[in-house]
C-alpha cells in the first residue's frame, strides 16, 4: 500500500488557488459514496448538480487521473476533493478495484505498451539519419553562427556604448527575433527574460552579470567545437582566423553549450543514452509563467547516488500540467540525464512498484548498479543500492538525507563549474532554522545562506521551526534560496 500522502501533498496538486478552494468543498465524506482504495487506486462517486454522481478516480502509482465531470482543470476539484478524503483516512481498504475503475486502470496500461513499442521504432529511424537530415542540420549550423555572431557585436556596442540608458524592457526585441529565426531559440529565451534583470537598485550589476553570460555562450560556441578531444591543440577560429590554444574542451561541455543555445534532442534520444535507477525523493515544485507558456521545475535527488535531477513539463496558460511527481513521496525509478559537463535535467523513463520491500526478497536489478550512469563530473557516487537505502516504506518516511551549509556551497560551487550558465540546483539543508532580520536567511552551525528577495518573509518555515533546527529541501539562485519543502518533528511534509 502506498503511504497516504497528506493534506498539503494533495493541495500542492491543484492547478490553481479556485481548484484548492473548490477541493476542499468536496471533500466531505457526505458528498462521496461507492468509495474505495487499494494498493494502487483510489476511487468514490461524489454528488454533483446532475442525477448522477461523477465517478473520480486516481491511480496512485503515477499518479493519474479520471473523472468523467466537465471541467478542463487537471486534476479537477472532484479528483481533489478524493485525495483529501483519503488523506484524512476517509476511505475504506477495498481487496480488489470496482470494475469502472479496473478497466480504466488496464486502458492506461494497455497505452503505456504501446507508447513504449512506438518510442523504441521512433528511436530505431532516428538512429539511421539519411542526407536530407544531414544538410537540415549543416544549414541550422550556418544560421546559429550567424545568429551568435550578431548577439556577440550587440553585446559588444552595449558595453562600448555605456548601459545608462539600458533600462528599456523592449529594446531587445528585434535581436529576440533574429535568433529566433536563426534557430537559436535557447538564447532568444535567455534575452528576452532580460527584463527581469531590470529591476531593483542594483540592475546595472544584475544586466552587466546577464551579458557576461550571453558572451560566454557566444565565445563557447565559436571555440569549442575546435577543441573537442584528447590532448593540446592549436587551431585556427573560423571567424577571425586567432589561435584557440589549450587543452582540448570535454564533450560534455560543448553539449551544454549546444543545450543552452537550443539544440533539439528528443526523448528517445535521451533515452538511448542510458538510465539510472534510484530511489528519487521529490523535493518540491515550482510554476514559473513566461510569454503565455508556464512551465514546471520538479526537483529530485536520488537517495543512493546522491544526484540532483529536474523535470521540466511546459503547458500554455489555462492546459494541464503533468502533475505525476508528487512533493514529499519517494519513487523508485529510472531516469535518464540530458547530456552535458554537470547533467541535471532528466526525464523519468520507468516507475518501480517498489515502495515497500520485502527484506526475504532482493531484486536483482537493485543490486546490479553498473548500468548507472557515472555522477555530475564522472564520478559515481559511493552509496547503497536502492534497496539497502529502504527495506520498506517506514524506513523512507521523514526528510531525506542533507547537507551542512558548508557542504551545500561546495555543490554548487562544483555544479557551476560544470555549467557556468546554471541558474538554479536542488538542495536539501540539514540543521538550519530561520534567522536574520525577517527570518530571511537559513542558518547552520557552518553559516547560512540568504533566501531569494520574492520569498519574503517565510512564516510557515518560521511555524514549523519554533527555533528548532530543521531540514529544508530549497531551490539555490543566484541571488538566493527558494523554500520548497520542510519536515515537522513527526516527519510529516510541510509545502512552503
Amino acid at each position: 500500500m502506498i503511504e497516504r500522502w497528506n493534506r498539503d501533498q494533495v493541495l500542492a496538486l491543484a492547478p490553481d488557488a479556485s481548484s484548492k478552494k473548490a477541493a476542499q468543498g468536496v471533500s466531505s465524506p457526505g458528498k462521496w459514496s461507492g468509495c474505495g482504495v487499494t494498493a494502487d487506486a483510489v476511487w468514490g462517486e461524489c454528488k454533483g448538480s446532475g442525477s448522477k454522481p461523477y465517478r473520480a478516480c486516481v491511480d496512485l502509482s503515477e499518479p493519474a487521473y479520471r473523472c468523467n465531470c466537465p471541467s478542463r482543470k487537471f486534476p479537477c476539484k472532484h479528483a481533489l476533493g478524493l485525495l483529501l478524503l483519503w488523506s484524512a483516512d476517509g476511505v475504506p481498504a477495498a481487496e480488489e478495484p470496482a470494475d469502472w475503475v479496473a478497466e480504466w486502470l488496464e486502458g492506461r496500461r494497455g497505452r503505456a505498451a504501446k507508447a513504449a513499442e512506438a518510442g523504441t521504432a521512433r528511436a530505431a529511424r532516428a538512429a539511421e539519419p539519411g542526407p536530407a537530415d544531414g544538410r537540415r542540420a549543416a544549414q541550422r549550423e550556418q544560421r546559429v553562427t550567424a545568429g551568435l555572431s550578431d548577439l556577440e557585436r550587440w553585446l559588444a556596442d552595449q558595453v562600448r556604448q555605456g548601459i545608462a540608458k539600458s533600462r528599456r524592457h523592449d529594446q531587445w526585441d528585434e535581436l529576440v527575433k533574429r535568433l529566433i529565426d536563426a534557430q537559436a531559440p535557447g538564447v532568444a529565451g535567455s534575452l528576452s527574460r532580460l527584463g527581469a534583470a531590470l529591476d531593483g537598485d542594483d540592475w546595472p550589476a544584475r544586466l552587466l552579470s546577464e551579458y557576461a553570460l550571453l558572451h560566454l555562450l557566444c565565445v563557447a560556441h565559436r571555440s569549442l567545437p575546435l577543441r573537442v578531444g584528447g590532448g593540446s591543440e592549436v587551431r585556427s577560429d573560423a571567424r577571425d582566423g586567432e589561435e584557440v590554444r589549450g587543452e582540448a574542451a570535454p564533450v560534455g561541455l560543448l553539449e551544454k553549450v549546444r543545450d543552452r543555445i537550443g539544440f533539439p534532442m528528443t526523448k528517445e534520444e535521451v533515452l538511448a543514452r542510458g538510465t539510472v535507477r534510484d530511489l528519487w525523493d521529490v523535493l518540491g515544485r515550482r510554476d514559473e509563467e513566461h510569454d503565455r507558456l508556464i512551465a514546471r521545475r520538479v526537483w529530485l535527488r536520488g537517495r543512493a547516488t546522491g544526484r540532483a535531477a529536474l523535470v521540466l513539463s511546459f503547458a500554455p496558460v489555462g492546459q494541464a500540467l503533468d502533475a505525476s511527481l508528487v512533493t514529499g513521496t519517494t519513487i523508485d525509478a529510472d531516469l535518464a540525464f540530458f547530456p552535458g559537463s554537470a547533467p541535471l535535467r532528466a526525464v523519468v523513463a520507468a516507475r518501480h512498484d517498489t515502495v515497500r520491500h520485502d527484506p526475504a526478497h532482493r531484486d536483482p536489478a537493485h543490486d546490479d548498479l553498473a548500468h548507472r550512469d557515472p555522477g555530475r563530473h564522472g564520478d559515481v557516487r559511493d552509496g547503497p543500492a536502492p534497496h539497502d537505502v529502504a527495506r520498506d516504506r517506514g524506513a523512507m518516511a521523514g526528510p531525506p538525507p542533507g547537507l551542512t551549509v558548508e557542504q551545500a556551497l561546495d555543490e554548487v560551487a562544483e555544479a557551476l563549474a560544470g555549467d557556468p550558465w546554471l541558474d538554479s540546483w536542488p538542495l536539501v539543508l540539514e540543521g538550519v532554522t530561520p534567522a536574520g532580520s525577517g527570518s530571511r536567511l537559513l542558518a547552520g552551525p557552518s553559516g547560512g545562506l540568504p533566501l531569494h528577495p520574492s520569498a519574503g518573509t517565510p512564516w510557515r518555515l518560521v511555524a514549523t521551526s519554533g527555533g528548532h533546527p530543521l531540514t529544508v529541501a530549497a531551490e539555490w539562485t543566484p541571488r538566493g534560496l527558494r523554500p520548497l519543502t520542510t519536515w515537522d518533528e513527526e516527519g510529516r511534509v510541510i509545502v512552503l
